[in-house]
């Protein structure tokens, strides 16, 4: 297998599609969600959170760098720090914003995976801040757009129930 070819081909692929259906996004919708109960993110929260769903773990898992303050680790952070309830997650101001984000994050993806070996990602292991098994660096950022991934189909239900015309081949690029 060929991790590097693997990855960008994924990531690719991923963030096309995902870009494709924040296109989709009406402004005045960013408020929106599914339910007022059972801690649903609004579509700004959800737009918002695939624009750091990716890269920044990518640079979290290639670079040690998640992103704190200087002086605080993950391992300082409470369960709910780390992952807060819907309603404490930030928002996006506008969608031409979160695309710009989107964007950029991808960026970031590309470039941490430009700085790995082959050999890197099918051999070094490493833990995740949410998961203490050691799992290969390759497997850790294919989970990583996996999960952006599983936000995009989420923004494609939302679109859905929002009364979208969206179908399969917005999921799948054809």
């Amino acid at each position: 297998m060929n991790w590097i070819e693997l990855l960008r081909s994924e990531i690719e692929f991923t963030y096309k599609i995902t870009d494709g259906l924040m296109n989709l996004v009406d402004e005045a919708s960013l408020d929106w969600k599914p339910s007022t109960q059972n801690n649903w993110m609004t579509t700004g929260q959800l737009l918002m959170h695939l624009t750091n769903a990716c890269g920044a773990a990518f640079r979290g898992f290639v670079k040690g760098d998640w992103g704190l303050p200087e002086g605080l680790s993950m391992d300082d952070l409470s369960p709910e720090e780390m992952l807060p309830p819907a309603e404490k997650l930030p928002t996006i101001g506008s969608v031409t914003e979160a695309r710009d984000l989107l964007a950029k994050d991808k960026q970031v993806a590309l470039e941490m995976l430009a700085e790995c070996s082959e050999d890197n990602l099918a051999s070094q292991n490493i833990k995740a801040p949410w998961d203490s098994r050691d799992v290969i660096l390759g497997y850790r950022l294919l989970q990583m757009v996996s999960h952006l991934s599983q936000h995009t189909s989420q923004l494609f239900y939302y679109l859905k129930l929002q009364g979208k015309n969206v179908n399969t081949t917005h999921l799948w690029g054809a």
